[in-house]
């Protein structure tokens, strides 16, 4: 990527007001607060720098005067001056207490709007990597906007300190402000330079860390820990690991060393101006055109705007870079979903009368050439239980994400009772669709939560909860566990227990009986259960379905068998209908599949 112009720089700039609007929002008292106490601090300097002059030049009068004169002018200078430094502290921590508590809410703050914002998109732009690289560098400046806030406010209370000092430099040497401008400049345009490459690296880098991050996850962690183990890969991944981490510290090395090189010349650069004036000053003191006060003053203000100048114009590097940043934040938020609530929307069938009808349906996934289905065309009837059988890829859980409205066709439409699935609220379709997918989060956190996450509304509601867990046939497991309900589950938190992978899908499956959903969808739902168990699942699904209407995706034919109806589907299409019976009568792919499963019991 290349490297960012000044005006660019500038450009950036702009982001500033939208930001300093989240600030706002984040906490009125603590931004007013902050803003008030700089401006106060912003005095402090001069004031101290001016009574400093004011005491050696009473100084000097003392020793220099012939007569008994009264000391209690400068001692009243030096209890203001000892004032002004108390103040001066007690503003600094004041600030810094106030900003550190400004820049926690703030953080929490957009971290909250990151989420909220994450949970309107699409399924599909999940499962897009530019979506991601946008998503990762909105994550990754949490802290960065956080620190931009302490910069733009330590900027503005620098500007004003500055002014404050320019103000009383003008009114002795004029001139001297240019020379101080001259010998800084140097030091700005090098850190624009350095800063505009390292945004350039980091930015180029976001995919290969996003990928070191992964690789340190899955080299140490409770889920990967066994097939880590068994399949010796942890060479592989810290070689991996170790390849990626040492071009970045290659990287950054080759910057770094230029950056602290030049940084050297040009401080020389800098203090070769000051000392010019400082030699300056001193000779108009020794020449009597200026008492020694005014040196101290003089000397004083030079130096410390001299400072405040190289702070600032080093500063507006860093804050044109968040400003920039803050790009890639804001271009976060502007990304919207396709799939969105309709103000006018139909309200959803209750109950359901005639079904789902699939009109030429094709879906494909953003940045794919291959449809992951095409040209489906059936009816999924009011109460009716529906089958989907096919090899791995066949588009199955595709055609089910459809369904729930997860994805919208590429091309067709779905109906619900005659109106398209898009007319109606989404809130309330999903609220109505029940599904439990075969990659169900193993939230680690406690049953009851495990088990609410189904219908988080009634989080609260334990009688449900539990009802829930009968219904999924979890409750005797859960009845074993030493905190019950209460329970944490998994080994990330203290006192937490690992269930076997078919008590875990029992948990799963009572997420989907935790709200009276008109549409079940269960995808490969019983899939870590033993026979047994898989058999008492399913017969107390088809008795919790009984007027329902159920779609059920599995691999095991006994399970199939069960349904009214089953859809046969090939790489994206839908290759047989029938019942059990039918289809094996039919003697096409159904029975194929079914056979071959079944010599594996003989």
């Amino acid at each position: 990527m290349a490297a960012i112009s000044l005006k660019e720089r500038f450009s950036a700039l702009s982001n500033l007001p939208s930001f300093f609007q989240l600030v706002w929002q984040t906490s009125r008292l603590l931004t007013s607060c902050s803003i008030a106490l700089r401006v106060v601090r912003s005095a402090i300097p001069l004031a101290i720098l001016y009574t400093g002059k004011l005491i050696i030049d009473e100084v000097v009068l003392l020793t220099h005067s012939t007569t008994a004169v009264p000391h209690t002018f400068l001692w009243r200078l030096v209890a203001i001056e000892f004032g002004l430094a108390i103040l001066s502290d007690a503003l600094t921590r004041a600030t810094n207490l106030v900003d550190g508590l400004l820049g926690d809410l703030f953080s929490n703050f957009t971290s909250i709007r990151i989420m909220k914002h994450a949970a309107t998109l699409d399924l599909d732009q999940f499962e897009d990597s530019t979506f991601y690289d946008k998503l990762e560098r909105a994550r990754q400046q949490t802290a960065g906007r956080t620190i931009l806030l302490s910069q733009v406010l330590g900027q503005v209370q620098d500007l004003i300190t500055m002014l404050f000092l320019a103000a009383g430099l003008v009114v002795f040497n004029p001139w001297l402000i240019l020379l101080l401008i001259v010998a800084v400049i140097p030091a700005f345009l090098g850190e624009a330079y350095f800063n505009d490459k390292n945004y350039s690296l980091n930015r180029r880098q976001t995919p290969e860390r996003r990928e070191l991050d992964y690789i340190r996850y899955i080299g140490a962690s409770d889920e990967t820990a066994k097939e880590v183990k068994i399949f010796n890969l942890s060479n592989f991944l810290t070689d991996r690991f170790r390849q990626l981490s040492n071009q970045f510290y290659k990287d950054n090395k080759a910057l770094s060393v230029k950056r602290s090189l030049w940084g050297t010349i040009f401080a020389i650069l800098g203090s070769a101006g000051y000392y010019g004036a400082y030699i300056f000053i001193i000779a108009t003191t020794i020449t009597g055109k200026q008492s020694i006060g005014a040196l101290t003053f003089l000397a004083g203000s030079f130096r410390q705007l001299r400072s405040l100048l190289e702070t600032i114009l080093s500063r507006f590097t860093a804050v044109s870079q968040g400003a920039i940043y803050l790009k890639d934040f804001f271009d976060f938020f502007e990304i919207q979903p396709k799939i969105k609530l309709s103000p006018d929307a139909r309200p959803f069938p209750n109950p359901i009368q005639t079904g789902f009808v699939f009109e030429d349906v094709g879906f494909k996934y953003h940045h794919s050439d291959r449809w992951a289905n095409r040209h489906l065309s059936f009816t999924l009837h009011a109460g009716e239980k529906l089958a989907l059988v096919g090899e791995n890829g066949a588009g199955k859980t595709t055609l089910v994400k459809l369904l729930a409205r997860l994805y919208d066709p590429t091309e067709g439409r779905i109906l619900l009772d005659n109106h398209d699935l898009k007319e109606y609220d989404l809130t309330e379709l999903r609220k109505e669709v029940g599904i439990i997918f075969q990659d169900y989060i193993r939230y680690q956190m406690t049953v009851s939560q495990n088990i609410a996450v189904g219908n988080i509304a009634e989080k609260e509601n334990n009688g449900l909860i539990e009802h829930a867990a009968k219904q999924s046939l979890a409750d005797k497991m859960v009845q074993r566990l030493p905190g019950k309900y209460a329970q944490a589950l998994g080994k990330r938190f203290n006192q937490g227990v690992e269930l076997s992978g078919g008590e875990w899908q029992k948990i799963a499956l009572a997420r989907a009986y935790m709200k009276e959903a008109q549409l079940l969808i269960l995808d490969e739902p019983t899939a870590a259960l033993d026979a047994r168990a898989e058999y008492e699942v399913f017969e107390r699904f088809t008795e919790l379905t009984r007027g329902k209407t159920a779609v059920l995706i599995s691999h095991r034919f006994s399970t199939v068998r069960m349904a009214d109806r089953i859809l046969v589907l090939e790489k994206g299409q839908l290759l047989e209908s029938g019942d059990h019976n039918s289809l094996l009568k039919n003697n096409g792919r159904y029975a194929e599949l079914f056979n071959l499963q079944a010599k594996g019991y003989q």
